[in-house]
């Protein structure tokens, strides 16, 4: 018997300038001119997403309002609603749906992938699934997509970098290669800004001058970066669409200073109760936390993610604290302002039947403890009652022994 092994066929859908064009489509006083999203709040507050006119205008993602209004002075400011992007995209992977349950989607960012491998025989070749999908998105949308059809995520999501904000591009299988060749190495997802610079130093901008590079020789100059380039540049990538159905569930919360800090004791009583609000959510559903992860965006719009292992996993504050804390020291190594923090709770478990028994009585006077804060906080409210360390660093552990 001879086995075939199919070929993988891989959908990517971008809308670009995906907020804006949702606003557009609901409020047809703007289109055709310069927009941009913002939250509302101070002139610092960072631009969201920006029109393809106001993109021309020199507005980019991050920029603080104040500094894209003077680059743009008519440019009409909208205040962000990321509920109504998401409701947006979970509508046009439903569409996708109807030809594949394998869709991932992003977070009302406008991306989406389909794996479409196997399904020829029943909605025909790959490139007809996507004009089909894309006529049906302009339909009941009025949004025009750009996509894509390649064998990987990776090949895909550059071929619609290449012809958005309209219009497709189609990479036969054994053409990674050959494709990514003549393009500059900062169109390649996941390829970073210390990456680019350190091409810099080599004379190196695109991917033709990087390719005669062995492993070993990437390893020497990119250490572990050194695999990923290799891969990257050659069009390999064996990531899975992912469908949104087999997301880990976790706990997030998050905060955006008023001010941008650099003070690491202002962080750590904002990261504290955060902390107090996610062990709360993880006490109400009966679950221990085994990760915990700190997102933090700087200033100049650049973001850092660090995660780190609870052990044993727990849904007590002192405990999360102590890991959101060493995740944030690994996050926060910059010299610029903090503007965001972001507590992520990963790896979610039921509690374990029997704990230690050296750790039994701390950690049922914790439990009962802060059940006891729960129920006030629920009948009079969060500001109810708070333990030291939101007064006076240090004082936790008064309220904890």
């Amino acid at each position: 018997m001879i086995h075939r092994f199919l070929e993988r066929s891989i959908i990517h859908i971008n809308v670009a300038h995906f907020a804006v064009t949702v606003e557009q489509t609901l409020d047809a006083r703007l289109r055709d001119r310069p927009v941009l999203i913002a939250p509302a709040g101070a002139a610092r507050t960072p631009v969201y997403d920006m029109s393809q006119e106001a993109f021309a205008s020199g507005i980019r993602k991050g920029m603080p309002v104040a500094g894209a209004l003077k680059a743009c002075r008519d440019c009409k400011v909208v205040p962000l609603y990321p509920a109504r992007y998401e409701r947006a995209m979970q509508t046009i992977a439903k569409y996708a749906g109807a030809y594949t349950p394998v869709v991932e989607q992003g977070s009302g960012d406008g991306h989406l992938f389909l794996d479409v491998t196997g399904t020829s025989r029943l909605f025909g070749p790959p490139p007809d699934i996507a004009w089909r999908l894309e006529r049906q998105i302009k339909k009941d949308f009025g949004l025009a997509p750009a996509w894509s059809v390649a064998a990987n995520k990776l090949v895909a999501k550059v071929a619609t970098r290449l012809v958005k904000p309209v219009g497709e591009y189609i990479v036969c299988p054994g053409d990674e290669a050959p494709f990514l060749e003549p393009l500059p190495l900062g169109i390649l997802p996941g390829v970073e800004r210390s990456d680019l610079d350190a091409f810099a130093m080599y004379h190196i901008g695109r991917v033709n001058q990087l390719r005669p590079w062995s492993l070993a020789q990437l390893q020497v100059a990119f250490d572990t970066r050194a695999q990923f380039l290799f891969d990257t540049i050659r069009g390999i990538d064996l990531s899975a669409v992912t469908s949104g159905r087999e997301k880990e569930p976790t706990v997030a919360m998050e905060h955006e200073f008023s001010e941008d800090t650099n003070q690491r004791d202002q962080m750590e009583q904002v990261l504290y109760g955060l902390v107090e609000k996610g062990g709360r959510a993880l006490r109400a559903r009966q679950r221990f936390a085994r990760i915990a992860g700190v997102v933090v965006d700087y200033s100049d719009g650049r973001r850092c993610a660090r995660q780190v292992s609870i052990a044993p996993p727990t849904a007590n504050d002192p405990a999360l604290f102590e890991a959101a804390r060493r995740a944030l020291s690994l996050a926060v190594v910059r010299r610029v302002r903090v503007r965001y923090i972001r507590l992520v709770l990963r790896r979610l478990l039921f509690p374990p039947v029997q704990l230690d028994l050296f750790d039994h009585d701390r950690q049922e006077r914790q439990t009962r403890l802060l059940t006891a804060m729960d129920n006030i906080r629920s009948k009079f409210g969060d500001s109810a009652i708070y333990p030291g360390r939101m007064e006076a660093p240090g004082l936790q552990q008064l309220f904890y022994a």
